[in-house]
């Protein structure tokens, strides 16, 4: 066993050994010893994105360090899952800088997780596409993880690009930036697990965090990859703020039957950094897990999981 190993098998001891009030207690005495510019940062943070839940000591609000608590009680036994699926050292010290981040603002292990080497999604040493790649990118903004995927693999390794953006505006300039290239396709379409109706929920910050629900005024057409795409995919991205676990229900039929490589953000709440690798392992048992940080050393954001079909 490890260090990473003996650290994170003892902050589940702590956890498991802890009762709901004592952790949300303890959680709360974590947060008053860091400094105040860094609370009010994190506060902030969590009003602009309410992915999380609230934050404000001032005001006695304490929902998003609920939710953790929630998490950590409710789903020890997936976290110790989780663990012990995934493929690398570095893998598992995101994990643990994950949980000791939200249990104890460790910001040292955080940092020291933070990837530096090659771009968001395309670790080189995991993903090695080739010319017959048929990516599906979903929240495919203004076309900035396409232009990743060619300045790291290079033009001559994709066979057909599928681009998914929901923002009307956003979705103008990804067909501008996209157009100079060939067989890049792009569609106008929210993914879900369904055919079905969204509407936008436009973020305050900034169109790429824009959301979907179920109820709203700007309408948009939501459609299963399953039933949208014909052909074989290879690889798919997804970074739906939050929507990835009913999009990767509508993407089953591909992934039992094709295996593509699986690039997911896994950060929009305390359940996905767990919850989606076990989703995937119940549609196809074989794929192996890896987590990258590309986020700051303050809060968990940007973490992907990086998922490689394997026959067993």
């Amino acid at each position: 066993m490890n260090k990473i190993d003996r650290e994170f098998y003892h902050l589940i001891d702590i956890l498991k050994n802890s009762t709901r009030e004592q952790l949300l207690f303890q959680m709360k005495e974590n947060f008053k010893l860091i400094p105040e510019e860094i609370q009010r940062s994190i506060e902030d943070y969590f009003k602009k994105f309410d992915y999380w839940g609230k934050l404000d000591f001032k005001n006695n609000e304490f929902e998003e360090l609920e939710r953790k608590v929630d998490s950590f009680t409710n789903h020890l036994d997936d976290y110790i899952w989780l663990y012990e699926h995934l493929n690398d050292y570095r893998s598992k010290k995101l994990l643990l800088a994950i949980m000791r981040n939200w249990y104890q603002y460790d910001f040292i292990t955080l940092k020291e997780t933070m990837e530096s080497m090659y771009p968001d999604y395309f670790d080189l040493d995991i993903v090695k596409p080739d010319e017959n790649e048929v990516i599906v990118d979903l929240g495919a903004y203004i076309g900035d993880t396409i232009y990743s995927y060619l300045d790291t693999y290079g033009e001559e390794n994709y066979k057909r690009i599928y681009c998914y953006e929901i923002t009307e505006e956003v979705f103008q300039y990804l067909e501008a930036n996209t157009k100079k290239y060939e067989n890049i396709i792009c569609k106008r379409k929210a993914v879900s697990d369904k055919s079905e109706k969204l509407y936008i929920e436009e973020s305050s910050v900034d169109a790429s965090a824009n959301t979907v629900k179920e109820k709203g005024e700007i309408y948009i057409d939501a459609v299963t990859l399953d039933e949208d795409i014909e052909e074989e995919i290879t690889m798919i991205k997804m970074d739906i703020e939050g929507y990835e676990q009913k999009a990767l229900l509508g993407s089953s039929r591909h992934i039992r039957e094709e295996h593509p490589k699986l690039l997911i953000s896994v950060y929009h709440n305390h359940e996905d950094i767990w919850k989606i690798p076990k989703m995937i392992e119940e549609i196809l048992p074989g794929y192996t897990f890896y987590l990258r940080n590309h986020g700051g050393p303050i809060f968990p954001t940007e973490i992907t999981l990086i998922a490689i079909y394997e026959e067993r």
